[in-house]
């Protein structure tokens, strides 16, 4: 991406204002938690973007700042308070990390008379500001939100793996929402690249009869994301099990045994940016034009359930397993088949 482009890329997708503090952060190994190449290059990516915002800054009139923190080590873990309490006086933060922040970087996007907005890009490459963060995000905003309403009105969706498996997911009680690429007003929280509309699963509730009321999710669950496909079963939106009797599948078992809650299915999200590729980067698979469903922490999209992570596994067209079909069921019974041959259906968006 040409600096021009950059700074075209910055301005209609943060907006930047005079007066402004936009913050640049990393992550950065320590201990047992280990550099890579990849992670290197995001900090170097990262250096980058600090000093285009700093020329922008020059003209437009915001400072720029550059921090670091030492990584969590998992997934949408918690970052430490003190660390937070550091970063709430910044108007724009700008996280390309390697272990995601997100559900404690968007605390500070919803505190009451905040003045921070959060674009999190965990995993983050150079190469996506010739693909994803490339797109049209006035084209991926209209898109987001026609999902966000499809989702938002849907009680329930039926879901067709290529492996034949099949997977229910409970949507009543629950609101859509949108990942559109806006990050220019205080107190937004986005993914970036950007392009999903979202939505957090029915967990079950007890109602004011005390009766407990379960959520009707249920099926199987492919996971492609551990050198072999592995499948969970799932009941009342909760892995019950891990099927099958290998190495991965022990490792698995062992996994959510720490930690019950990450047994829980968290997100039912619908990527809708059509530059986006498939890489086996999640930040990028999730945006492309498919479904992808996360388990663990669900509070801060809607739900109910606080865990330490939050993982996503993706199936659009290109990985082992795909969603063949994805169908909304709306209350009056009508459907939506949103997903068909592994694609999204851009056409009805």
């Amino acid at each position: 991406m040409q600096i021009d482009d950059k700074l075209k890329m910055f301005e209609e997708v943060f907006a930047p204002k005079s007066g402004e503090k936009v913050l640049v952060l990393v992550d950065i190994p320590h201990n047992d938690i280990l550099d890579n190449e990849a992670w290197k290059k995001r900090r170097e990516m990262a250096k980058e973007w600090y000093e285009s915002f700093k020329e922008m800054g020059k003209k437009t009139g915001f400072t720029v700042d550059f921090k670091k923190y030492n990584a969590t080590g998992l997934q949408n873990t918690l970052i430490p308070k003190d660390i937070l309490d550091k970063l709430s006086d910044a108007n724009l933060i700008i996280a390309m990390t390697e272990y995601s922040g997100s559900s404690s970087l968007i605390t500070l996007c919803n505190k009451k008379d905040s003045n921070t907005r959060v674009a999190s890009m965990p995993k983050a490459e150079k190469r996506m500001e010739k693909t994803a963060l490339k797109a049209n995000y006035s084209e991926v905003n209209s898109y987001a939100n026609s999902i966000k309403k499809m989702l938002t009105k849907a009680i329930g969706a039926e879901i067709i793996f290529s492996t034949g498996d099949t997977l229910f997911i409970d949507l009543r009680n629950r609101i859509g929402m949108a990942d559109k690429g806006d990050c220019s007003r205080k107190g937004q929280f986005i993914n970036f690249p950007s392009g999903e509309g979202f939505i957090a699963p029915y967990e079950g509730a007890a109602d004011e009869i005390k009766k407990f009321r379960e959520s009707k999710t249920k099926g199987i669950l492919p996971d492609n994301q551990h050198g072999k496909l592995i499948k969970y079963r799932v009941e009342k939106n909760k892995i019950v099990d891990v099927i099958g009797e290998g190495e991965k599948e022990e490792e698995r078992r062992g996994f959510f045994s720490k930690n019950d809650t990450r047994r829980n299915i968290a997100e039912l999200g619908i990527g809708c940016n059509p530059r986006a590729v498939v890489t086996g980067n999640i930040l990028e698979d999730e945006k492309v034009g498919g479904l992808h469903i996360a388990y663990g922490t669900s509070n801060y999209i809607g739900g109910k359930t606080k865990s330490d992570l939050h993982n996503d596994i993706c199936f659009p067209k290109g990985l082992p397993a795909e969603a063949k079909t994805l169908t909304l069921i709306n209350e009056d019974n009508s459907k939506i088949e949103l997903i068909r041959n592994s694609r999204l259906r851009y056409e009805i968006l």
